[in-house]
């Protein structure tokens, strides 16, 4: 029997937002140059509401990018051999820039490892830091956020799942617990 929990709905997702957009601007105010970049699919939603938060604190526009993993992933041969691939959009200026990935769910490390790979293809930023909005748990890599919204304790045959209206029709995080099988 699978049960699902709302961990976060939209107001408590705006607070989440907001802490985090402060912790970027506190990481990134030595004033060189930041660099948002969400990882389709819903990395780009919270990119684009982290963005005039992180602004406003900073007191200056961010450049802001786009990218899709897809043909960066390590099991792209099990997608299928037609995968979906998204749109990729980088702003020129990530050589010696802070570059901020924004994602939705950190679990295994896969998908970053695939978007730093990415990234290392167009770029040589100074630095790259991690913002999540769910961490829970669960890596085979050794990759950790820099700034987390929220962590949870999901065991094995748990499925996070972030929905943004822009997607989805509402926001929320839910946690749905799988049964034994």
């Amino acid at each position: 029997m699978t049960t699902s929990t709302r961990l976060l709905d939209a107001a408590a997702l705006r607070r989440v937002l907001a802490r985090m957009a402060s912790e970027l601007v506190e990481r990134t105010a030595d004033g060189s140059s930041v660099v948002l970049v969400g990882i389709q699919r819903r990395g780009v939603q919270l990119a684009d509401r982290l963005a005039p938060l992180i602004e406003v604190g900073l007191e200056r526009p961010l450049l802001r990018g786009v990218l899709d993993i897809t043909l960066y992933r390590d099991d792209l041969q099990a997608i299928g051999p037609s995968p979906i691939v998204h749109e990729t959009r980088l702003p020129p200026g990530l050589d010696g820039a802070t570059v901020v990935v924004v994602d939705d769910v950190l679990h295994t490390g896969r998908t970053i490892r695939a978007a730093l790979d990415e990234i290392a293809d167009f770029a040589r930023p100074k630095r790259i830091l991690l913002a999540v909005l769910v961490d829970r748990g669960g890596r085979e890599l050794p990759i950790a956020a820099d700034v987390t919204g929220l962590v949870v304790a999901a065991v094995p045959g748990d499925h996070v799942t972030v929905q943004v209206t822009e997607v989805d029709g509402e926001d929320a995080v839910l946690l749905e617990r799988g049964g034994a099988g």
